[in-house]
């Protein structure tokens, strides 16, 4: 018998609701062609909660012929923009309506808190209704070439849109990837992690009930060896969005350049520093790197992972870092006052513990934590090490988990090396009383978001993405509708009229 298309689930919260398990293809919830499906845990009991669809590349193609028929035989791209300034709007106002039901989701999901999922969800509407407002503002420019020419630019949509998005902020990042490009006109194939796929499938089925086109929004559940694979070297595809790791996006931008040289955006990896000078204000410091790193359970790219603190603080920082680490409350993610849930899966649970021990044998002073919880979930204690050299692999490699490394620095020419030795160059924080020392350190360090005297502030009217290894383009803000246009110039000969 066939998986159905839809299942009622009871959260662990009493919250019930029909959670669709098919492919959203062309505006209707439908089995794979395989009818393969896949179970979904909930890493706060290690229980499936449901298994859904799994999309292969015979899947995607039917995806993006969708897509495909909506953008180019549906005004969708060409409609007066108010329209789509509407619907945007409109699926804005539907996930706020269902807030507690979508929070509730992700938390089931992705073992996230449930107070960090409502700031998500929160997140996801304001940055939807924010997107919205630009559908009619996608500008071009008049050139003054002189009397003899009229030239014009504009901005037009590429086309289908695949996206690929990770599992640890799972409806935010299929906010930040398709509310641009629908607002720009284009039609998206989104795969979502193969861990986290029911919240985007809940949002598929918002998008419905407001009146999005059939084809215009396609969501697929699937794995990236063979769905994601499929999206990237996709003939049809005219531009790719991932977010995730850097070596999965060294194989992205191979195959879109493998097939038909796609517009590409990456959103990779982080080893963020987190720096703390001796005017800081040291309790404010102290609890800005704690959330930098034990935020949503250490699972985010750019977690301050690398935290930097200058010797006249050292000591003092060290200590109440340790006592606010011990002291942060691990668990049940549902329950209101846990501020860690679980890490997402039992194979991130692994790795993060393999470089708990790799740190140790590597003669980093393990400062406090380094644990799994016993019992059921996969819940790890935050994790801090001290006494680390730069050449450690603890220091200088992504754990994606709320492990933390402390480093002794005397100046600031010191610090800004040490922070800049990186691949990677996605995010970083600094701690300072000195409006000069801020202004002045920040324009030096080479990551593509700074935060000072605060960490994981992300705010939907700001652009998000990094440097170096951690990818190109931006996520957020205005900057990222410029991902999901292309310009045309137009040259008109100009003959005189007769006088």
């Amino acid at each position: 018998m066939s998986h159905p298309l839809s299942v009622e689930i009871t959260m662990p919260n009493g919250i019930e609701y029909v959670q669709p398990t098919g492919l959203f293809i062309n505006g209707e919830f439908v089995p794979s062609i395989s009818g393969k499906t896949f179970p979904v845990i909930d890493p706060s009991t290690e229980e499936v909660i449901t298994e859904v669809y799994e999309g292969f590349a015979e899947d995607i193609d039917i995806a993006v012929n969708a897509a495909e028929e909506a953008f180019e035989n549906t005004d969708w791209a060409t409609c007066d923009p108010i329209k789509r300034t509407k619907l945007l709007s409109k699926l804005a106002d539907a996930i706020e309506d269902n807030m507690e039901t979508l929070a509730s989701i992700e938390t089931m999901d992705n073992g996230k808190t449930i107070k960090l999922s409502r700031s998500d969800i929160q997140l996801v509407a304001d940055y939807i209704r924010s997107t919205a407002g630009w559908c009619d503002k996608i500008y071009g420019t008049v050139i003054d070439t002189g009397s003899s020419y009229f030239t014009y630019t504009k901005r037009e949509p590429l086309g289908v849109c695949g996206q690929i998005i990770p599992w640890n902020f799972p409806a935010l990042m299929m906010a930040w990837k398709i509310a641009p490009a629908l607002a720009t006109g284009n039609t998206v194939v989104i795969k979502t992690a193969e861990s986290t796929p029911l919240s985007a499938l809940y949002i598929a089925q918002l998008a419905k009930d407001v009146g999005f086109p059939p084809g215009v929004l396609n969501v697929i559940s699937g794995f990236g060896p063979t769905a994601g694979a499929a999206i990237t070297l996709h003939p049809k595809i005219r531009k790719v969005d991932f977010t995730g790791s850097t070596a999965t996006g060294r194989i992205i931008m191979r195959n879109a350049a493998e097939s038909n040289l796609k517009k590409v955006t990456l959103e990779l990896g982080g080893k963020s520093p987190n720096i703390v000078f001796d005017d800081a204000d040291i309790k404010k410091a102290v609890k800005n790197i704690s959330f930098g790193i034990f935020y949503n359970s250490g699972e985010v790219c750019c977690a301050g992972s690398r935290v930097y603190v200058q010797e006249g603080v050292y000591d003092e920082v060290l200590e109440e870092f340790k006592k606010d680490a011990a002291a942060v409350k691990v668990g049940d993610p549902f329950d209101e006052t846990v501020f860690q849930g679980a890490q997402t899966s039992q194979m991130q649970v692994d790795k993060i513990l393999d470089y708990v021990k790799l740190g140790q044998a590597e003669g980093a002073t393990l400062v406090t934590g380094g644990e799994r919880i016993e019992g059921k979930g996969y819940f790890i204690k935050p994790t801090i090490f001290s006494d680390v050299d730069e050449e450690m692999r603890i220091v200088k490699e992504e754990i994606f988990g709320p492990v933390v490394t402390v480093t002794k620095f005397s100046t600031v020419d010191e610090v800004v090396e040490m922070a800049n030795n990186s691949e990677y160059g996605l995010a970083a924080g600094l701690h300072t009383n000195d409006i000069n020392k801020a202004i002045d350190v920040s324009n030096r360090l080479k990551s593509g978001t700074i935060w000072v005297n605060t960490y994981n502030s992300l705010q939907y009217n700001t652009p998000f993405g990094g440097m170096k290894q951690s990818g190109f383009d931006k996520d957020s803000g205005k900057e990222a509708l410029d991902n999901y246009t292309q310009v045309k110039a137009v040259r008109m000969k100009i003959i005189p009229s007769n006088k």
